[in-house]
């Protein structure tokens, strides 16, 4: 059923899209990093037409892609319309854009967060690499040439010329 053919029904809300499996609904919502780490409020509206105040504690977090449920909220039961299903949540945390803090203030926030683990060790055969973005749509920078994974062949003088071979024990 699509969109257009939906909005005949009249508590159908094309805001919030719910969908159902049995007697239970599930839907997403979009968040802050605030409301992940400080709680929030948000309404619905469900899908009898009642606008329904979603809370959730302050000192509690939301992790990214992480589910909670409000009870008794999905799906009257067939035959049985005081049983309801339940209606699951998926939370979508958005997190702020690069260099969004001053370096200040970014400092400060750090030390009003848990502390971070400890940093490893570095010796002197230990080769350092930074982390960079990475767009999908952009490709491998090799060139996508993986033929070094895809051929069994440990041989010197393979296919691909001389390569590495395991070491015996």
């Amino acid at each position: 059923m699509c969109i257009s053919s939906l909005r005949r029904f009249p508590f159908f809300s094309p805001v919030q899209t719910f969908r159902r499996e049995g007697n239970d609904l599930f839907m997403n919502h979009k968040i802050g990093l605030v409301e992940a780490l400080c709680g929030f409020q948000f309404m619905l509206k469900h899908l009898d037409g009642r606008q329904i105040v979603v809370k959730y504690p302050a000192g509690k977090v939301i992790e990214p892609d992480s589910v909670r449920v409000v009870r008794g909220e999905g799906m009257p039961q067939y035959r049985n319309p005081f049983e309801k299903g339940d209606l699951y949540v998926k939370f979508d945390v958005q997190f702020p854009s690069n260099n969004w803090i001053s370096p200040e203030k970014l400092t400060e926030l750090e030390d009003m967060l848990p502390s971070r683990s400890e940093a490893p060790i570095i010796t002197g055969d230990t080769e350092e690499v930074d982390l960079q973005d990475y767009d999908v749509s952009q490709g491998s920078s090799s060139g996508g040439r993986r033929e070094a994974y895809n051929d069994s062949s440990d041989e010197e003088g393979g296919p691909h010329g001389p390569g590495v071979q395991c070491a015996h024990q």
